[in-house]
């Protein structure tokens, strides 16, 4: 199953409602929650660089890939700080945990039911 999908499929099961691709907020998240003031981002460990085994740099073409990679984690935070600004609590799951439906549902509760400040 897709990563983001993963994702949607288990908060629907835990029984939380929400919005897809806000287009108001920064970086457009992947999930929104308005009532919580919380959204969360689903990045692809490769596109975003998390550092995992499937987030190399590619061998070939480095001159492109390591500013367009570099560029993406710049935007992610960007993004991240401004929607903090904005009073909104973001969590970002990347792909390679989305393999772990326990630690994801985890992150996913305890994220969410947090009250909201």
């Amino acid at each position: 199953m897709l990563p983001e999908l993963a994702v949607r499929s288990l908060a629907h099961r835990l029984g939380y409602r929400f919005r897809l691709h806000r287009r108001d907020l920064p970086g457009k998240p992947d999930l929104v929650f308005p009532s919580r003031c919380k959204v969360i981002f689903v990045h692809g460990c490769f596109w975003h660089s998390h550092g995992c085994k499937a987030a190399h740099v590619p061998k070939s073409n480095i001159h492109y890939w390591r500013p367009k990679l570099a560029g993406n984690r710049m935007r992610d935070r960007l993004h991240i700080e401004d929607l903090t600004a904005m009073g909104w609590k973001s969590l970002v799951i990347w792909e390679c945990e989305t393999k772990d439906e326990t630690g994801l549902n985890r992150r996913i509760r305890q994220f969410l039911s947090k009250p909201f400040p």
